[in-house]
């Protein structure tokens, strides 16, 4: 007779995940998150630079996305308010700069396929 085996499972702040992928797709997991990201990666930017950056989504999605990235410590989000107008970054954080090497491969093999199977279509 075979013995059970027990499965291990991952707890991060009270939330249970089969599996080390699992964790991953619930920090960066969504159409945007990891877009928003990538964008990141190089520096800070303003809401109204990360909304040029990406066009297609909504100033709703943007702004809930952004909350959740802050919310799981990927991303700080900063209030300048020494001279009007008011000023608001956002930055990847310590842990959210772990994310590069992921974002960059993520990136590249997107580029990839869209050498093989995209139309390019130019938007202003």
């Amino acid at each position: 007779m075979e013995k059970h085996k027990e499965k291990e499972v991952y707890k991060i702040q009270n939330k249970l995940y089969p599996c080390s992928t699992s964790i991953t797709m619930d920090f960066i997991g969504g159409k945007w998150k990891t877009v928003i990201l990538y964008y990141l990666k190089d520096g800070c930017k303003r809401y109204n630079e990360l909304r040029k950056e990406m066009p297609m989504v909504t100033e709703r999605t943007l702004s809930i996305q952004l909350k959740q990235l802050e919310a799981d410590g990927v991303i700080k989000r900063e209030v300048h308010t020494l001279k009007p107008p008011l000023k608001v970054e956002y930055a990847l954080t310590d842990f959210g700069k772990t994310l590069i090497p992921l974002l960059e491969m993520v990136a590249q093999w997107g580029r990839t396929v869209a050498k093989e199977k995209a139309e390019i279509i130019k938007v202003s």
